[in-house]
């Protein structure tokens, strides 16, 4: 059972907080003596750090988002109005939430994508080419990394990535070999950042600058201000910042999101040279052997390679355990393919790591036949720690 958008609708202006979630997605409860007064949503955030967490977006929180990528829209030639989006998001996350609140702003078309019908490339493509509008007006649509990688194995897929005037990608690391390939078909890519508490994007790379070699997240949007911490967290201050936001570890009381100064501090380590850089999530750095250690780079670089060299490898991910010398160290999981040859496939990746610093090898390969992202694209880093330590 979907979202019920239309009780959504019905619920603005009715004073009060609205959770949005769907019938799979159970909310956890957020205790009405701690609401505040006015009216928005609870919307359930999509991050990796552990432990589930709400944050207070008001209605015009949403609108000012909505606006503000209209506006990005408009500086690369597309007016807003005679988009038709696709949206292939969970709607009870705010990735899949804004697709949809955009089209009501604008007056956009907007069509749902079912996820089972995006692991399908070819019925995926037969599907939108029978749609009256598809190929008749600008298309854009918002993907994560894997997502993006599925269809880019995919003669079909490509087909339908060509197709769009914008494909917004973000949540999560983009492999190096996905960026390359994108730009060998000429997809217009859009790598973009954003997050909950920020009602979704605040960063974004033009198609054409992606296309033409820049890397990052691209700039911040006209409603955006960014600055880096003394640890070289990201720090975002917008009107848009979510106004408060409870957790499961602390569920007697609301957190505040910005500072007293506006600002709101990311788990994300980042450069701005001058457009945003994500190297890693601070609380999933490792210190090895004295060095700072961010395995989401090490994983999208061994990605790159693996499906370079098309190994069988469904996924991969690196984890940290205790070591009395090194302080920290990583060992690696993987989920191979059924037909993957399990003693040569990881004879081959610790080959391929040999050469790379000695902070940065893992020390041990487990065969993990279970393991997944979450929705998002994103890894509930631990949920795996809990399994190797088991």
């Amino acid at each position: 059972m979907a979202l019920d958008l239309d009780a959504l609708l019905r619920g603005r202006g009715n004073g009060g907080w609205l959770a949005l979630q769907s019938a799979d997605h159970i909310q956890a409860p957020v205790p009405l003596d701690l609401l505040p007064d006015g009216d928005g949503l609870l919307v359930s955030s999509g991050g990796s750090s552990g432990g589930r967490q709400i944050c207070l977006q008001p209605w015009s929180h949403l609108d000012q988002s909505a606006q503000a990528t209209a506006c990005w829209l408009e500086q690369i030639g597309l007016a807003s109005s005679e988009l038709f989006i696709f949206n292939p998001l969970p709607l009870h996350h705010v990735s899949g939430l804004m697709p949809w609140w955009r089209s009501r702003c604008w007056a956009a078309c907007h069509q749902v994508l079912p996820p089972p019908l995006m692991k399908q490339p070819r019925d995926l493509l037969q599907f939108c080419e029978e749609l009256s509008r598809w190929n008749s007006t600008p298309m854009v649509v918002s993907l994560v990394p894997t997502q993006l990688h599925r269809l880019l194995a995919h003669p079909a897929g490509v087909s339908w990535l060509q197709a769009f005037a914008v494909v917004w990608v973000g949540g999560a690391a983009l492999p190096e070999a996905a960026v390359d390939q994108a730009r060998s078909h000429g997809v217009r890519l859009a790598p973009c950042y954003g997050a909950t508490e920020t009602a979704a994007m605040v960063t974004a790379v033009p198609p054409e600058q992606f296309l033409a070699g820049e890397a990052g997240c691209g700039a911040p949007l006209a409603d955006v201000e960014l600055k880096l911490d003394s640890d070289r967290a990201l720090m975002v201050r917008t009107p848009r910042l979510a106004l408060a936001r409870w957790s499961e570890q602390s569920p007697d009381q609301l957190q505040p999101v910005r500072n007293q100064d506006g600002w709101w501090r990311s788990g994300d380590a980042a450069s701005l040279t001058p457009g945003l850089h994500i190297r890693g999530r601070i609380d999933g750095a490792i210190q090895s052997g004295g060095e700072t250690v961010f395995p989401e780079q090490l994983e999208a670089r061994l990605m790159g390679w693996v499906h370079q060299h098309n190994l069988a490898v469904e996924s991969l991910l690196l984890v940290a355990e205790p070591d009395p010398e090194w302080g920290e160290t990583l060992v690696g999981l993987v989920r191979p393919f059924e037909t993957a040859d399990h003693a040569l496939l990881l004879k081959a990746l610790r080959a391929q790591c040999s050469g790379w610093p000695a902070a940065e090898q893992p020390r041990r390969w487990l065969i993990c036949p279970e393991l997944s992202v979450g929705p998002l694209g994103k890894w509930q880093r631990g949920r795996w720690r809990d399994w190797l330590n088991r």
